[in-house]
């Protein structure tokens, strides 16, 4: 017979095997996902050489052209891209506003007749001065 005390091990519980799964599954939700922003209009602008000095104004009124000819004024899309509905919408800006700066945010495949209807709209109302946004475009050389 032993009379040797025998000795206990603790229980424990192995956590490598459910540490895997974990990360197993994150990696597959983070590549699975795709991180899209829906309903955010995607305007593709020209490009242009110059830069923009920076100034110290309030933020102006912005009238967005897409590529289908549809217009939003700051931010807000309108119901339908006549004229006259951007006339409406620009007529509820400030008086104040008529005297700062406008800036065109036209698509780049926009036509030059949505624009140009833009740009009588604001002339009409009164508005003077009219900026069109670009992205710079990248250097040619590549030196």
């Amino acid at each position: 017979m032993n009379l040797k005390p025998r000795r206990h091990e603790e229980p424990e519980i192995n956590v490598v095997s459910l540490i895997d799964v974990v990360l197993l599954l994150v990696v597959f939700f983070m590549l699975s996902s795709h991180f899209t922003q829906e309903g955010r209009l995607h305007v593709v602008l020209p490009r242009a050489q110059a830069v923009p000095a920076a100034r110290g104004r309030p933020e102006p009124v912005v009238v967005t052209v897409t590529a289908n000819g549809d217009y939003l004024v700051n931010g807000r899309e309108l119901l339908n891209n006549s004229p006259d509905t951007l006339r409406a919408a620009l007529a509820a800006e400030p008086a104040a506003a008529r005297n700062d700066s406008v800036l065109i945010r036209a698509d780049a495949r926009a036509t030059q007749q949505s624009v140009v209807t833009a740009m009588d709209v604001l002339g009409a109302l009164g508005f003077v001065k009219l900026d069109i946004a670009t992205i710079k475009a990248p250097a040619e050389g590549g030196s």
